[in-house]
């Protein structure tokens, strides 16, 4: 059974943090699916993990496009994962059940520090994940550099 991390960015944006947080997935020998809530922000985030990090190479694609089954990180709006991801990555207030927590090897769930209704959802995936038996951890960078605040 995995754990779910909630990151809490108040400090870096979500195209700064994830590429890190992806970085050491992929390090883990882990496949990531990065579940979204909006199309247009995924293919923005797609852009984006083209050009970070600056030193290295994210390979990653987009659901729909072609050998989606084969991407190490695959960017989707679906509740599947064609590419046999063992770590998720929800984004942008996707929802996340207790099964898929028990199934991966590690959920990471993202959210805006600076939006309250980001914040509200975040809490909520929070109460529901932990009530529903998943182990948990909370991080913050609050103070300039990632801290665990709560762990479950």
């Amino acid at each position: 059974m995995g754990a779910v991390y909630f990151y809490h960015l108040t400090q870096s944006p979500l195209d700064v943090t994830l590429p890190m947080l992806l970085d050491k997935a992929l390090g883990a020998g882990w496949r990531v699916a990065v579940r979204g809530t909006d199309a247009a922000r995924l293919n923005w985030l797609d852009k984006r993990l083209w050009t970070v990090p600056q030193d290295g190479f994210l390979p990653h694609g987009l659901a729909g496009e072609a050998m989606e089954q084969d991407q190490p990180v695959l960017l989707t709006l679906a509740q599947t994962c064609p590419n046999g991801a063992t770590c998720l990555a929800a984004v942008d207030g996707a929802e996340v059940s207790v099964q898929e927590v028990q199934a991966m090897e590690r959920v990471m769930i993202l959210f805006d520090g600076t939006d309250a209704s980001a914040v509200q959802a975040a809490r909520a995936q929070w109460k529901a994940l932990t009530g529903g038996g998943c182990k948990a951890q909370y991080w913050s960078q609050e103070s300039g550099r990632w801290e665990k605040k709560a762990e479950v």
